[in-house]
């Protein structure tokens, strides 16, 4: 196997600053903890500014680079050589072979950046730059020098090793996750709220999920679904603990109560109320959602105050100002998206009204739920009570 190690790249990570290492620490051991979940042994180090992922075991290539593409905070993954003899004739010889196995007899511009990380190396960067550009032209004259525009950059690291590298594969991009706390997703077994648990995770937040559960208005594979769901989301977000609901004696009493225009408003307040309560129990600083302003009833500015109105912890909708096609194509690019379209439905279709307000007045909502004051605390209480809760984790 010719790549015996990686180097990894991020990019916003390298403007923090004084507390740089922290999300540099987090990073590490999040690759470390995905690099768990594939075959071989790995060694993951950090050393000025990088951090190198050494394989000391075989391994599947593929593997690696897919599950390493799904860590949020690289940049950018590195296949690399590693040159254990980096003396300068060695290491001449050794980039050419390099070449040759990668980029063999094709024709193409290049370039070569070195870094020299050992200081008391016998070359300077400028130095191993213009005589390994001259060593390669003399090998492949298939090949010319273009310093300011290369198809190819070859770079060449020199530290108590010698990295060689010319391909950049890119990263998932963001903060490690866990770098800026947690947040409760209300996931559904939509497209959206899948989308904006991954978006928000890209950010460096950590994930816990409510699902409300309405049986037997919504069946076991519905719930199946959304497991599903949560399982391909921690993918990229990590291990998510999952509070399943059972909303249907809720649902049925504001459906009995409550004029059935206002049914989605009024269910979706006590949602956010539900979810609040289990954020605040777990920890989280908020509360994520997958809306898009005007895509449904539910979802118009004055329905989405509505609905803010029962909460303290701040909403977060990073949807807010897509259209569905965008959303989709996320959905796609994160593999929900073939799963969100399974024909089973979720406790808030089921209950929908044929003409639901899109317009509602917060006052005249909060006087419809005084029609619930007689049970709701009790059935608020026993949802709670009875909440179950799945740890969903990556690779399971």
């Amino acid at each position: 196997m010719m790549f015996k190690a990686f180097l990894v790249k991020y990019s916003e990570i390298g403007i923090k600053g004084k507390n740089r290492y922290i999300f540099e620490n987090a990073l590490r051991d999040q690759i470390k903890r995905t690099l768990d979940l594939v075959e071989g042994e790995f060694k993951v180090s950090k050393e000025q500014g990088r951090i190198y992922i050494e394989a000391l075991t075989d391994y599947d290539y593929d593997e690696v680079v897919e599950s390493l593409s799904r860590v949020f905070g690289i940049a950018g993954i590195m296949p690399v050589v590693l040159i254990e003899d980096a003396t300068w004739e060695n290491l001449k010889d050794e980039v050419v072979k390099y070449v040759k196995d990668v980029h063999g007899d094709d024709e193409f511009t290049f370039k070569v950046e070195a870094k020299r990380g050992d200081k008391n190396y016998p070359l300077k960067s400028p130095e191993i730059c213009m005589e390994l550009g001259g060593y390669l032209l003399e090998h492949f004259p298939n090949m010319t020098v273009d310093v300011r525009n290369p198809q190819v950059r070859i770079n060449v690291e020199i530290r108590t090793k010698a990295y060689v590298y010319s391909t950049v594969i890119p990263g998932a991009g963001g903060m490690p996750v866990g770098t800026n706390g947690k947040a409760m997703l209300l996931l559904s077994g939509g497209i959206d709220s899948p989308v904006a648990g991954y978006m928000i995770a890209k950010r460096g937040v950590k994930l816990d999920a409510t699902y409300f559960h309405a049986p037997p208005y919504t069946s076991e594979r519905a719930k199946d679904k959304v497991i599903d769901l949560a399982r391909l989301v921690s993918k990229w977000a990590g291990p998510i603990d999952l509070h399943i609901v059972n909303f249907t004696d809720i649902q049925l009493y504001i459906y009995d109560k409550c004029p059935h225009d206002e049914l989605t408003i009024i269910m979706r307040r006590y949602m956010m109320k539900i979810a609040e309560y289990l954020a605040n129990k777990n920890n989280c600083l908020g509360l994520i959602t997958g809306e898009s302003i005007g895509q449904v009833a539910s979802q118009t500015m004055q329905s989405l105050a509505a609905t803010n109105e029962v909460c303290t912890l701040p909403v977060y909708r990073p949807l807010i100002g897509f259209d569905k096609q965008e959303i989709i194509d996320i959905a796609e690019k994160i593999d929900t998206f073939e799963t969100s379209v399974l024909p089973y439905e979720d406790c808030c279709t089921i209950f929908v009204a044929k003409h639901p307000v899109t317009k509602p007045n917060v006052n005249i909502i909060k006087k419809s739920e005084t029609h619930l004051e007689e049970k709701i605390d009790e059935l608020m209480e026993t949802a709670l009570n009875t909440v179950e809760t799945i740890v969903i984790k990556p690779g399971e």
